[in-house]
């Protein structure tokens, strides 16, 4: 009678026991804590000699390491507990000083054998494994400004092409540019040009004063709110780029509001670095130097970022990093650091329109940062933060020949300097200034507890179940705790395979599928008990209980699946977590419910009476 149970099933029910048991391991094996080493600087590159003093200053302590790892600009250093990671980031802090970041981090310790077959533990989130959580706030009236300054720049040259006389285009406070013409012919001409170009964007208003024609031009009902709307999401696919490029794992960047972004780093410590690169502008702008005899009012005075020599150069922007669409570090012919840049379409069509009538002119490159710092208001004694602009010349160069899509920026003080900045322009310029409102920093420690507490919760609720299974239904109850342990398995498996992020929340969706998984055995063992009842035969009875159980069973589950992925779909975070875990656990259950259970039963009692005992 076991033949009842189809081959195939057997070999799929054989064949996932042994994979889910093969993934499911790397999670035997937790990560070591660990101090990671850095520079604080781009400028400052960690050296072996730098991690033999850290060395050196844990070994006076009395403190030692179980591994060190040291590849390219940081190294890592493994300890056998957290308290003692602790005390080691304090100890080589000291000993390094401010010039290097110690980080407390954790470090892999899956073997590679696991490795080599794509077996690796799971990711876990921000609660369980500590990182770094940022809330940051995006500048919208200074993204309404810059706007306003590229439409100013914008219009000026397309003024210039058209040969369409005008004195000047200003850009005034409150969000409108004012363009002086030098009489109303002229005027209508530029108006003309102007709504062609920019349909739906302006609206005018028109006057005569002084002799001259002016148009003003105000942003149209709704145009600012498009641009905010605008400089948030573009600054958050901005920031999703840069931590893809930083490598880290699952992290959360998401919106909040009508002007916040939520960034979540799961398993980052190092908050310098992680702030450096989020919160770094690393915008450009390229601008000609001025000439002798352009008026003052159309130039301003920029310093060089590497020593204090100052350069007028021309208000009008050529074009900035938001045109960028790739940037790579590279050295030049001098063994120099340099990046190589690529302009997209309309950006090198700036650039060409304005270097071929400036070669033997020079061009400078301008690198651009938003910073915050704390003052202390003198009358009320209250910390405000204030936020200003750094703005440097990275390089000053004369235009050899006409300029396109690609051209490179020198001038850069060394190879990680370069590396940055390309991996900044090469992620994203942020379209408007962002500035961090919180920072919070959930250490290792606290994780180790969370994750302590969760693994009590499904061991007592495991337990909890096992003993009611048995209870009430005796072997069959013991069969149904077994496939309770595969559903674990696979499910922890699933996960792992899928690099999903195990969050708090998501151990509570493991705990709540225990339960729904001996749901099933519950419906399949009653309607066996009611088959009996009525005078079939045993194996007959187990056969058309598990048949008529599983309508009931799939309908059940499968709207409980809807939800969670309505929940998956549209919730964020630990809304999120939850609801992953409970549709793969939903999986999961029904697989060995309806398959390993089964087998189970048919294998030991298809074929004979049942005993008192079994059920």
């Amino acid at each position: 009678m076991i033949q009842r149970f189809s081959l195939w099933k057997t070999i799929v029910v054989v064949v996932s026991l042994i994979l889910g048991t093969l993934y499911g391991l790397p999670n035997g094996f937790p990560d070591d804590p660990a101090v990671q080493i850095t520079s604080n600087r781009s400028t400052e590159v960690l050296g072996e000699l730098d991690v033999i003093r850290a060395e050196d200053a844990l070994r006076n302590a009395g403190i030692t390491p179980i591994a060190r790892d040291f590849e390219g600009a940081q190294a890592l250093i493994r300890f056998d507990s957290v308290e003692t990671q602790i005390k080691a980031k304090s100890v080589i802090q000291a000993a390094l000083g401010s010039d290097f970041i110690v980080a407390l981090n954790l470090a892999p310790t899956t073997p590679e054998w696991l490795q080599s077959i794509g077996a690796n533990p799971m990711k876990l989130g921000l609660d369980l494994r500590g990182g770094v959580h940022f809330l940051m706030e995006v500048d919208l009236e200074a993204a309404v400004s810059q706007r306003l300054d590229a439409y100013g720049s914008e219009i000026k040259q397309m003024l210039r092409q058209e040969r369409i006389r005008f004195r000047s285009v200003d850009v005034k406070p409150g969000g409108e540019i004012e363009i002086r013409f030098l009489n109303e012919e002229t005027r209508a001409q530029g108006v003309e040009r102007i709504r062609s170009e920019y349909s739906g964007v302006f609206a005018y208003r028109e006057e005569d004063r002084d002799g001259a024609a002016f148009t003003n031009l105000l942003l149209a009902e709704g145009e600012q709110t498009n641009i905010e709307d605008y400089a948030v999401s573009q600054n958050l696919t901005t920031l999703r780029n840069r931590v893809n490029e930083l490598g880290v794992s699952e992290p959360l960047v998401q919106r909040q509001g009508r002007n916040r972004i939520v960034v979540e780093l799961p398993g980052v410590q190092d908050t310098a670095t992680a702030k450096r690169v989020l919160g770094a502008t690393a915008n450009l702008e390229f601008r000609l130097e001025a000439l002798p005899d352009t008026p003052v009012r159309e130039t301003q005075q920029f310093k060089f970022r590497a020593n204090e020599r100052v350069a007028q150069l021309e208000r009008d922007i050529i074009t900035t990093g938001n045109s960028v669409s790739d940037a790579r570090s590279s050295f030049d012919e001098n063994g120099m650091p340099q990046v190589n840049i690529n302009l997209d379409a309309s950006g090198g069509r700036r650039m060409a329109d304005v270097t071929k009538t400036s070669v033997g002119r020079r061009m400078a490159v301008i690198f651009i940062e938003s910073r915050t710092r704390n003052e202390v208001d003198r009358q009320t004694g209250e910390i405000k933060q204030i936020r200003y602009k750094e703005q440097g010349i990275i390089s000053l160069a004369t235009i050899q020949a006409v300029l396109g899509n690609q051209f490179r920026i020198t001038g850069l003080d060394n190879s990680r300097e370069a590396s940055e900045l390309a991996l900044l322009l090469r992620a994203g310029a942020l379209a408007a200034p962002i500035y961090f409102v919180e920072e919070r920093t959930i250490g290792p420690s606290l994780g180790a507890e969370n994750i302590e507490r969760g693994l009590n919760s499904v061991i007592i609720g495991f337990v909890l179940v096992m003993a009611f299974m048995i209870a009430f239904y005796r072997a069959f109850g013991v069969i149904a705790n077994v496939a309770l342990a595969v559903n674990l398995v696979l499910l922890i498996a699933i996960m792992s395979l899928f690099q999903a992020v195990l969050t708090l929340p998501g151990i509570a969706g493991i705990v709540l599928t225990v339960g729904m998984a001996v749901d099933a055995n519950v419906l399949i063992f009653s309607r066996i008990r009611e088959e009996r009842m009525r005078g079939l035969a045993d194996p007959q009875a187990i056969r058309v209980g598990f048949e008529r159980a599983f309508v009931t069973i799939l309908d059940s589950n499968i709207t409980t699946l809807l939800v969670a992925i309505i929940l998956a779909g549209i919730g964020s975070g630990p809304v999120k977590g939850f609801a992953i875990t409970l549709a793969i656990g939903i999986c999961t259950s029904l697989f060995t419910a309806t398959l390993v259970t089964r087998l189970l039963v048919e294998g030991l009692f298809g074929h004979r009476h049942l005993p008192k005992w079994a059920l």
